[in-house]
Formats: C-alpha cells, sequence, structure tokens
C-alpha cells in the first residue's frame, strides 16, 4: 500500500467515495459519505474531507475537523468520519488517513484528535484502539469518546 495518496474530493471522487462498500454490518457505524460531503458543504472553513486513493482507485473516506474556537474542547480537532472500502480493510488504508489527518491536525497547532464512535461487535473501536486512541469519555448518546495525543514529537506515523 505504498502508493495511498489523499486528494480533496471532486467531481469523479465523490461519486467514487459514495460508492464505497463496506463488510456487512458495519453500516450502523458509519454514516454515508453523502451526510459527509453535505456537512462539508455546510461548514466548508472547518471540515476537511478527504478521498484515499490506491492508484486512481478511490479506496477510502475521511473527514476532519478543524475549528480551534468550538465550544466542546473534544470537536476543535476531531475525525468526524472515516470509511475504508471492505476490499481495502486490514490493508493499512484507515492507518493511513488517521496519520494524515493528525498529521494535519499538527500542522494547525493541535495537540490531540479526537473521534466518538459506537462501542458494539464489528465496530471500529478496535480499529482506534491499534493506533493509539484512547477513550477518554462518552458522549450524551452513548458514543465513546477516545483521543490521540498527537504533539509536536509526534513522528510522522502518528504514533
Amino acid at each position: 500500500m505504498n502508493d495511498l495518496r489523499l486528494e480533496e474530493l471532486s467531481a469523479t471522487t465523490i461519486v467514487a467515495a459514495n460508492s464505497l462498500t463496506l463488510k456487512p454490518g458495519q453500516e450502523q457505524y458509519v454514516e454515508p459519505v453523502s451526510h459527509s460531503i453535505a456537512q462539508a458543504y455546510v461548514n466548508p472553513v472547518s471540515a476537511w474531507p478527504r478521498v484515499v486513493l490506491q492508484g486512481d482507485e478511490v479506496v477510502g473516506f475521511i473527514m476532519g475537523n478543524f475549528d480551534a474556537e468550538n465550544d466542546h474542547e473534544d470537536l476543535r480537532s476531531a475525525i468526524l468520519r472515516i470509511n475504508v472500502s471492505a476490499d481495502a480493510q486490514g490493508q493499512g488504508v484507515g492507518r493511513f488517513a488517521v496519520h494524515a489527518l493528525a498529521a494535519e491536525a499538527r500542522s494547525r497547532g493541535f495537540e490531540k484528535l479526537t473521534v466518538a464512535y459506537e462501542p458494539g461487535e464489528g465496530g471500529p473501536e478496535a480499529f482506534f484502539k491499534r493506533i493509539g486512541f484512547e477513550v477518554i469519555g462518552e458522549t450524551q448518546y452513548g458514543e465513546h469518546l477516545a483521543a490521540l495525543t498527537i504533539s509536536p514529537a509526534t513522528t510522522g506515523d502518528g504514533e
């Protein structure tokens, strides 16, 4: 997976991102990419949507939020969505996307990246823990809130 790269959304990649197919049962843990695209359109200043490409194929999508003035500290630098196609899961695509988002957060002066996710069988918790996120609380909806420290001394791999 050395040829992974991030790109901003384009007319071509939006269609492919909306067509990403997850593994059975994962749909309950992830909002459709189309929701993220709409959210990015409404919040163009703080939203950071990107597709992950392997060669010319869209294999993932990640959307971050960067808002230093947000009243909710845990939303100032956060992963709002991450989707990896079923065929590309387990090949480093998600890790690559999170590390790229962490690097962007670091370049903007943030020292922490957060994510909220629903715990459960087949959910994303094991993935987030493997790459260094630690549960720091719970949202009002019962989701786990986890954080990754991304201090300036953090290496380029996000850990």
